[in-house]
């Protein structure tokens, strides 16, 4: 298996679905790993984010999409294979709970592809999400929220600093500036989206794309109860 490493979504707001996902990770794993926080502080300090942001109320906007972002790293994913020193790199959001070992992750990496992830189509129904942030819709919705990374790959030579601190949202996320052959498909149950994928189905990634149990209103969801177990857990009170 080539060399691979683990890059997690972080947002200050969300610290304790972050320290639930890395753990999750880690209790799975079959071998020690590293896994990185997004941080959005520490991305501007060396000159990686660049891109000018504001707040409005209790939402971040980011000013060259002329939208909200729902977390601090709605866009600094897209930084991972100028991050990453290895062949492979993985990104998930923090609102992930793994159930399976994210080695078998690594094992599906096809070096055919520029980037493989679950290829949902995925148009939800509610307006808002997570702690009242705006619920939006655009092309190729939750595709970014876990992506394998073949960072070796040329096609990413299109994806300069400069292009991610300057490209709308929407493009980035869209994966403009791929083709769709370069894009490889992920099995669903990599990225189980709560309040969409099939009950029937189950999950070796539990995505609470809506909010998880760590918002008041969320903790009825589906999965919800292990990620309270998990919590619990991590906090010594299982």
């Amino acid at each position: 298996m080539p060399s691979f490493s683990l890059f997690i979504g972080y947002d200050p707001r969300e610290d304790a679905a972050y320290q639930v996902c890395a753990a999750s990770i880690k209790k799975r794993a079959r071998r020690p790993l590293s896994i990185m926080p997004l941080k959005l502080d520490k991305l501007r300090a060396k000159g990686l984010y660049r891109r000018p942001t504001e707040k409005h109320g209790n939402k971040l906007w980011d000013v060259i999409s002329g939208a909200p972002m729902s977390t601090e790293f709605a866009i600094s994913r897209f930084l991972v294979p100028h991050l990453a020193s290895t062949e492979w790199a993985a990104f998930c959001d923090c609102d992930f709970l793994w159930l399976e070992d994210i080695e078998n992750l690594f094992a599906l990496a096809d070096p055919r592809h520029a980037l493989m992830c679950v290829k949902h189509d995925h148009s939800p129904p509610e307006t808002e999400k997570m702690d009242q942030q705006a619920q939006l819709r655009y092309a190729r919705k939750n595709w970014s929220s876990l992506m394998l990374w073949n960072c070796r790959h040329p096609a990413h030579q299109a994806l300069t600093l400069d292009a991610i601190n300057a490209r709308p949202g929407r493009d980035l996320h869209a994966f403009y500036w791929l083709k769709d052959e370069e894009i490889g498909a992920l099995p669903e149950k990599w990225n189980w989206l709560e309040g969409h994928s099939s009950m029937d189905l189950a999950p070796a990634a539990v995505h609470y794309t809506r909010g998880g149990p760590w918002f008041g209103h969320m903790k009825n969801g589906a999965h919800a109860d292990l990620w309270l177990k998990e919590a619990a857990e991590l906090r010594g009170t299982s």
